[in-house]
């Protein structure tokens, strides 16, 4: 195990108890060695935050970094906190680092700040004892960025421990006035997602004025607690049994998900066979939604417009194959078609009629007007309900997005319906509660329409013991919530072509 120093206990600063080792687990390396050599946990959490940086995916890239420094076991569990920690909490420990510094943070070395950071979540939310946190931080500034900025780091970061986060927080807040300012500094959000966020739950009839600022503080504070790893067993396809003999559980919320509580998926001849895959509960609900419509005279021919990177895709062809269906998934992007290929190949074998293509979803309605019973359009979006899994999108993502986002959405929706027959079914999701990419897209692309009407999606969710989904509001649309279902926040509509 990758030598982190004493422990401190939980919520405060008591009294340290100095680790116990046996005999020869002191290191080898001279102090004045250790001091230049960042430790393999702390230099794989600070290779993917650069790797963050530069446009990468957290949940995708940290599983070929942890496979390239061989960790394992606790190393592996810290390397993961320590990073997903940093991106979450990243919002909080700019402001600590920059009451910190004589430096404005925007203007300080981007390699440098993310040791900062690195630095701030040791100190203010690990268990790590300042001295092995400042030390081992500097340690990472010289291993990876060089020997000046040693002093710096060190420097800030000791001014950083001089206060516990609870005495952070209340020093920066002290002025704070506006509620959802407030929240969103001790949350860790940019403020213009909080405001979103606090007119989504009121719009998706969660919350009323007087309701809506508890929970909007337990949304926030789901958003920063990692979930539990979730697999979706696909029909058909016998993973159930695996899955249960390694230790994983049935999800309540699903009937096809189970919750892994420790180990790693990919070890699972299951999930390396694609019988079984990583899948949010949620995110299976929507397509079972999509199986469980009522679509009369049901022909068997089905799309997924917006197919990649297939994990919905990989649900409905399972089912394909029991249902004698055919499944086509679309996706514009060439790269993840290849990754809906992969994701299909299970499904394929056990006899599903299965096609991948590539093609902008704007145009399948006018390319096969009418050829299919059941479509789902899974059209891209900000991705704010996904937030306890991308810890990094909430950086990334601006207002401006919505502005690109919304015609996008609009035009799939219009399409999908256009490729539905009359009688057949569009299930619109996103993985966003946010108004301008939910109930604003549906709306609008029915005000403009006569050839379809919405239905009550709330029906079609159902829990493993079959029983309705609570759901808020009256229908006919359908929000989830992390807070409240423990999954993805995701939106779901239902319309059917008349």
């Amino acid at each position: 195990m990758t030598d982190r120093g004493e422990r401190r206990p939980r919520g405060g600063r008591g009294p340290r108890r100095p680790v116990r080792r046996g005999p020869g687990t002191r290191s080898a390396q001279r102090p004045a060695e250790r001091a230049r050599t960042a430790d393999p946990a702390r230099g794989t959490a600070y290779d993917l935050l650069r790797a963050v940086a530069d446009g990468a995916y957290a949940n995708l890239e940290l599983p070929r970094l942890l496979r390239r420094a061989r960790l394992s076991g606790r190393d592996a569990a810290f390397a993961t906190e320590l990073a997903y920690g940093t991106l979450r909490m990243r919002g909080l420990y700019d402001t600590v680092l920059a009451a910190c510094s004589d430096r404005p943070v925007e203007q300080t070395d981007p390699e440098v700040l993310d040791v900062l950071r690195l630095g701030a979540h040791q100190l203010l939310g690990l268990r790590v004892p300042d001295h092995a946190a400042v030390s081992a931080t500097v340690a990472l500034a010289r291993d990876r960025v060089g020997a000046g900025p040693g002093g710096f780091v060190n420097a800030v970061l000791r001014r950083v421990s001089e206060h516990d986060r609870d005495a952070w927080v209340a020093r920066l807040t002290e002025d704070l006035t506006d509620p959802v300012e407030r929240l969103a500094l001790v949350h860790s959000h940019p403020v213009w997602v909080v405001r979103a966020l606090r007119a989504a739950l009121i719009g998706h009839g969660e919350s009323t004025q007087e309701s809506v600022g508890t929970h909007l503080e337990r949304l926030l504070q789901a958003h920063n607690e990692p979930g539990e790893l979730t697999l979706v067993a696909r029909p058909g396809l016998g993973a159930e049994e695996e899955l249960a003999a390694a230790g994983a559980r049935p999800h309540p919320l699903a009937p096809t998900a189970w919750a892994l509580p420790s180990g790693d998926p990919g070890a699972l001849a299951a999930v390396r066979e694609g019988r079984a895959a990583v899948q949010d509960a949620g995110s299976q609900l929507v397509a079972l939604a999509v199986l469980a419509a009522d679509v009369p005279d049901d022909r068997g021919n089905w799309l997924d417009l917006c197919a990649g990177p297939g994990g919905k895709a990989g649900l409905l062809a399972a089912a394909a194959a029991e249902r004698g269906a055919r499944l086509r998934a679309n996706e514009v992007a060439p790269h993840r078609a290849d990754l809906v290929r992969q994701t299909l190949a299970a499904a394929e074998q056990a006899g599903a009629a299965v096609t991948v293509t590539t093609a902008d979803g704007r145009e399948v309605g006018q390319e096969e007007p009418g050829g299919y019973d059941r479509v789902l359009v899974d059209a891209p979006c900000t991705g704010l309900g996904a937030l306890r899994r991308r810890p990094e999108a909430r950086w990334r993502r601006t207002p401006a997005d919505l502005a690109a986002l919304g015609p996008l959405q609009r035009d799939l929706l219009a399409s999908a319906l256009d490729a539905t027959r009359p009688g057949g079914v569009v299930l619109y999701a996103t993985c966003s509660p946010h108004l301008a990419e939910t109930r604003f897209v549906v709306d609008d692309v029915l005000r403009r329409r006569d050839d379809a009407a919405p239905e009550d999606v709330c029906p079609l969710l159902r829990d493993r013991d079959g029983d309705p989904v609570p759901v808020s509001g009256d229908g006919p649309t359908a929000q989830l919530w992390p807070h409240v279902h423990d999954c993805d926040g995701m939106f779901l509509a239902l319309l059917r072509r008349t």
